[in-house]
């Protein structure tokens, strides 16, 4: 099949029917639906177990914690390309799927990555805005040294380049593993649209501090420490610049 969509959950009874929602209403049907759950206490499988969505799997097994349950999701995925709904992440439309798949058959060669742009929505999945790094037209492996400018719940990822996320992160192992993507990828295509529905009260979101930390140190690795800290230099005066404009329009 061409898509594996992979949901990682624990106790998220909360927000997952959105995620499952946005999936069974696709009208692309060449995919697998893989929920990996970390033993969750409240109903969060059955809910799962519900959802009208065929091709569906549900892993309910104690992990150590995210990046090891999407590790599991991408052990256990069949499909060409993977792409990772959190719960409480959703698809725009209904046509996602098959924009992404669009994107896929159109292209010259089998695109590495085919990626769009991100919506940010709060608990009521009323719309907040698009996040402030915005997915480029052209995507390189230098792209991402300017930061994670896709989100990642925002790509599909062809699965035979795809790696282990590195356990060692426990915030941003996702960008991480989206640097090691761009690494092996030849072709990355742009749909020229809205991709994913992000959740912004996540993981990532409550641990901001730790996060940054280690996206810094992510930079630096893979593209070296100096540069690394110049352009943080250079991020802190921009940053520094939209206070004040923002400040002076109030």
């Amino acid at each position: 099949m061409l898509f594996s969509v992979i949901t990682i959950t624990y106790n998220a009874a909360a927000t997952l029917p959105p995620t499952l929602e946005s999936v069974a209403a696709q009208t692309f049907a060449d995919f697998e639906y893989i929920v990996v759950d970390g033993a969750s206490t409240d109903s969060t499988v059955a809910l799962a177990q519900a959802a009208p969505i065929p091709n569906k799997q549900i892993i309910s097994k104690p992990d150590r914690g995210l990046y090891d349950a999407m590790n599991r999701g991408l052990h256990t995925a069949r499909g060409n390309y993977v792409i990772f709904l959190n719960a409480g992440d959703s698809f725009p439309t209904p046509a996602t799927l098959q924009t992404y798949a669009d994107a896929i058959t159109t292209a010259p060669q089998p695109p590495g990555i085919v990626y769009g742009q991100t919506i940010l929505v709060d608990a009521n999945r009323t719309p907040i805005g698009e996040r402030h790094l915005r997915a480029p037209g052209k995507l390189t492996f230098r792209s991402f040294a300017n930061g994670m400018l896709v989100c990642h719940q925002a790509m599909a990822v062809r699965r035979d380049i795809a790696p282990d996320y590195d356990l060692h992160y426990r915030f941003s192992a996702d960008y991480d593993w989206s640097i090691k993507v761009l690494r092996r990828s030849t072709l990355n295509v742009y749909t020229g649209g809205v991709t994913a529905c992000y959740l912004s009260e996540g993981l990532t979101t409550a641990n901001h501090r730790a996060s940054l930390i280690e996206r810094f140190r992510i930079m630096g690795h893979h593209y070296g420490y100096l540069p690394t800290i110049v352009r943080h230099i250079k991020f802190a005066i921009r940053a520094l610049l939209r206070s004040k404009k923002l400040k002076k329009n109030r």
